[in-house]
């Protein structure tokens, strides 16, 4: 029988179709809502742990509720997390560590997406600081759990907006530049790929393999942020003129993030950046809705964001 082909309409329960996640601890970030809810229950209906973090506990709490009562899984559980501020990290790694010594999948699924320009607890923009220097401690942090899995699995997701800019490693807190919001939103979306990059190239080794993915255009809570008048525009022209956006169902968005979870046909392979249930390619023109521009996996930023990020967190991962 031919293999089915997955792509742009594919959903999460397509994606999981014969596969057992029985015995594999996974836990997904900003699981409270939308698409970390449904990568959540879809690993969840195959059998998987499923350790859910966000910061409202509220929330986050019934949102667990909803996976176990609609999955049966009875292993459903949940962490605090809140991603702007290093000593919430901090706790919730340590934590997640006494829940789970070993972890198979890590899923960095949480993001903050066109803000105003605000700041973390640390200071820090907050699309940076979320979207990247938060996950960058907690992953740090819950690297022994992963090692000990043997066979694990770290999925970052990016976005098609890292087309909207490089990192700035210079001016990455905009401390002297303008703030644009759409600006920050690509850089800490880069960032995200490049992160994938670093962390395979450090990582392979141990059995580990980082990849990045692009879940798609999908209105959920991410948007929260945008007006009505960002709305109109990403609709019409595509967010900074990029052409007319096509939307993904939410089951659609966190389909790649399953895919890039638990494909066998992902064995052995790493620090790649993924959409639509495939690897993706390069970019046709800088603002394709497809593929990836070389800023994305560019190795020499992939380190000099390793090193500023160790820095900003004020820690060294010796692995």
């Amino acid at each position: 029988m031919a293999a089915i082909a997955f792509g742009f309409e594919t959903t999460t329960d397509e994606v999981l179709e014969g596969i057992d996640l029985t015995g594999k601890t996974i836990l997904v970030t900003g699981a409270s809502t939308g698409l970390g809810e449904e990568t959540s229950r879809a690993l969840a209906s195959k059998d998987a742990r499923v350790i859910m973090a966000s910061r409202d506990v509220e929330k986050l709490e019934a949102a667990a509720a909803r996976v176990s009562e609609s999955t049966g899984n009875k292993q459903i559980q949940v962490l605090q997390l809140d991603l702007g501020n290093f000593a919430s990290i901090r706790k919730a790694a340590a934590e997640a560590l006494e829940m789970a010594p070993r972890i198979d999948v890590l899923i960095n699924n949480a993001g903050v997406m066109a803000c105003p320009l605000m700041r973390t607890s640390e200071g820090h923009e907050m699309q940076f600081g979320t979207n990247h220097l938060g996950h960058f401690l907690l992953t740090g942090l819950l690297e022994p759990a992963l090692e000990a899995s043997g066979d694990a699995r770290i999925v970052n997701l990016s976005s098609g907006g890292h087309k909207f800019s490089a990192v700035n490693l210079d001016d990455w807190n905009y401390e002297s530049g303008e703030y644009d919001k759409w600006q920050a939103y690509g850089r800490s979306k880069t960032a995200n790929a490049l992160f994938s990059v670093a962390l395979d190239k450090r990582l392979a080794g141990k059995g580990i393999r980082a990849f990045a993915v692009h879940p798609g255009a999908i209105m959920t809570e991410l948007s929260r942020h945008l007006t009505p008048d960002d709305v109109k525009a990403i609709r019409e022209d595509g967010p900074r003129d990029s052409g007319p956006m096509t939307f993904k169902t939410i089951p659609q968005g966190a389909a790649t993030s399953v895919w890039a979870a638990t494909s066998p046909s992902l064995e052995g392979k790493g620090g790649i950046y993924l959409e639509d249930c495939r690897i993706a390619e390069l970019a046709s023109t800088p603002l394709s809705h497809d593929g990836y521009v070389p800023h994305a996996v560019d190795p020499s930023d992939a380190e000099g964001l390793w090193t500023l990020s160790e820095q900003i967190v004020g820690q060294q991962f010796s692995f």
